[in-house]
């Protein structure tokens, strides 16, 4: 439910009505806006008394939200959220970020020079995994807090925030302590304690699809980590498995205009993962881009003969810069820029 105040209630109206949620035995989340304030009920509201609060001086209506993950959804909150992991590095507003690095950290060179390249061909952000979840045992797990502590010296000697996956809760601490933004894999989408325990945290998280969910079921996920008080969530679409083996996965982009209509979440896409393949990277980046995605994960990696995990579908450092100079343009057709790298000029496309 979602009490909407009128333009000219006072806060003395506003309080009114939040002590009448909380002695209903619900709690309140006032969500000041730039005209009026809204305020929503977070509990099971089939059994709240609405008529009594729709009564209350300064409200203008009452409205029930349909959609079960009821904060993820537009009817909750009609404009789109912005969600800003470091200073200047936004997803969800007229630019759109690119998050780009090496599937995982292998070492100090490995990473610094990876985060070199990306910067000077315009990435915004560094992805890189300390934790890495493998379908096998004896694969690469990864350096752990090494490797977060190798992401935060590339931070220093780039300027680039730092997205990193986080596998159980233990880790999403660590994480929380050296990256700018939680990353939440595919395999752990519907952990449930996680999420909450991420969301308690206060970090920025960016929240993968899981391989066989559907968009209802990411969404629900997102409302574990909005309802513990984080309203910084930024989804994801990698791709989901299906029969077919010609790709790793089937990148979805469908995805991306269905979540903005339902959701006023952000939403970036990740076609490294969504094809697996790195001759589909590319077009793939592009189609996602001229579909709204608010940012592109693109895994990059200095030899990706070399590399420890996913060297298949990563590009090289020469293949991502020719790759956002043909974002350019599809972002300026769209009405919308890439992002500028940390302590550069926005680049004007005209």
């Amino acid at each position: 439910m979602l009490v909407v105040m009128q333009p000219a209630a006072t806060a003395a109206d506003i309080e009114r009505v939040c002590e009448e949620i909380t002695r209903q035995g619900f709690k309140p989340l006032p969500m000041p806006g730039e005209v009026r304030t809204a305020i929503g009920l977070l509990g099971d509201d089939s059994k709240a008394d609405w008529s009594y609060i729709e009564a209350l001086p300064g409200v203008a209506s009452v409205l029930i939200v349909q959609k079960p993950y009821r904060q993820a959804s537009r009817e909750w909150k009609p404009e789109t959220t912005i969600v800003e992991i470091a200073p200047g590095v936004r997803f969800g507003g007229p630019e759109i970020a690119i998050v780009a690095g090496p599937c995982s950290v292998e070492s100090e060179e490995q990473i610094v020079t990876s985060a070199r390249a990306v910067r000077a061909a315009g990435a915004t952000a560094l992805r890189g995994g300390a934790f890495k979840p493998r379908s096998s045992p004896y694969a690469f797990q990864g350096l752990g807090k090494q490797g977060l502590e190798l992401l935060a010296l590339a931070r220093r000697e780039t300027g680039l925030a730092i997205v990193t996956e986080a596998m159980d809760e233990h880790g999403a601490d660590l994480v929380a302590e050296y990256a700018d933004c939680i990353q939440i894999g595919a395999r752990n989408m519907q952990n449930y304690s996680l999420l909450r325990h991420v969301g308690r945290l206060g970090k920025p998280v960016m929240l993968k699809r899981g391989m066989a969910a559907t968009i209802n079921d990411l969404l629900l996920s997102a409302e574990y980590i909005l309802a513990e008080g984080n309203p910084n969530v930024i989804l994801c679409e990698r791709g989901v498995r299906t029969f077919d083996s010609a790709t790793r996965n089937l990148f979805d982009l469908t995805a991306i205009p269905v979540v903005q209509k339902l959701s006023h979440l952000p939403i970036v896409a990740d076609p490294s993962h969504g094809t697996g393949l790195r001759d589909k990277v590319t077009p793939m980046a592009r189609a996602a881009v001229a579909a709204g995605a608010d940012g592109v994960l693109v895994e990059v990696h200095p030899q990706p003969d070399k590399a420890l995990s996913d060297g298949a579908q990563s590009l090289y450092p020469e293949q991502f810069a020719q790759l956002v100079q043909q974002l350019r343009p599809i972002a300026e057709a769209i009405g919308r820029s890439l992002a500028p790298t940390p302590g550069t000029a926005p680049v004007d496309v005209r």
